[in-house]
């Protein structure tokens, strides 16, 4: 697995790696927002006990919380991630949106489908699912909600998956493909999240990015 913070050589680089890396600022410019490369992977697992309190919030960079143009057909109010984008938008009025940076499902835990928020938590417990055991069979089998906790200071619960949108004690994934296929934002940003998105709220995932 690549190293985020090993230098690359242009030469090295594949055709494909090449060609993507042309095309990449023209689709973000598609979607009025400055370009933004895809993260890596990052190879590290979660950290029960850690502790990330409820304010920290990404303030600077693309992943910053911000308003920006989206044209889309959906909503105001409907709830977009871009896990290609590594962006979350609430849509709002007039071609607007809030997009949050977000962290997603590392590589055979990607998804895309159309949820509803089925369920709302504050500091949720957290229950690691069996796959999860497998591969870190360190982790506890049980921890209630609280600064330490990874799944952060609020979730969004998505339909009848396994899935949620939530915190996280670990704010320098963001904008990493990470994860077991939730989604995570820091925990000043579920908190801001959480205010605007009632029960009900239709989500849309997308996996792939759109031009």
């Amino acid at each position: 697995m690549d190293n985020p913070g090993k230098r690359r050589n242009l030469g090295g680089l594949s055709f494909a790696a090449l060609l993507l890396a042309l095309a990449w600022p023209a689709a973000a410019q598609a979607q009025g927002k400055a370009p933004v490369p895809p993260a890596e992977t990052m190879d590290i697992g979660d950290e029960p006990g850690r502790v990330s309190t409820e304010e920290v919030t990404i303030t600077e960079g693309p992943y910053a919380r911000q308003a920006v143009f989206f044209r889309s057909n959906e909503a105001p109010g409907t709830v977009v991630i871009h896990s290609a984008e590594r962006f979350l938008y609430v849509v709002q009025p007039n071609n607007r949106a809030l997009r949050y940076g977000i962290g997603v499902g590392r590589e055979g835990f990607q998804w895309s489908g159309l949820v509803q928020v089925s369920r709302k938590a504050e500091w949720p417990d957290w229950r690691p699912p069996p796959d999860m055991l497998q591969r870190q069979p360190y982790l506890p089998r049980f921890m209630a909600g609280g600064p330490g906790n990874p799944m952060g200071a609020r979730a969004l619960y998505l339909g009848s998956t396994v899935f949620r949108v939530h915190g996280t004690n670990q704010p320098e994934t963001i904008g990493q493909s990470i994860s077991s296929g939730c989604f995570r934002l820091a925990n000043g940003d579920i908190i801001d999240l959480y205010s605007r998105v009632p029960l009900g709220t239709k989500v849309v995932v997308r996996h792939k990015a759109t031009i």
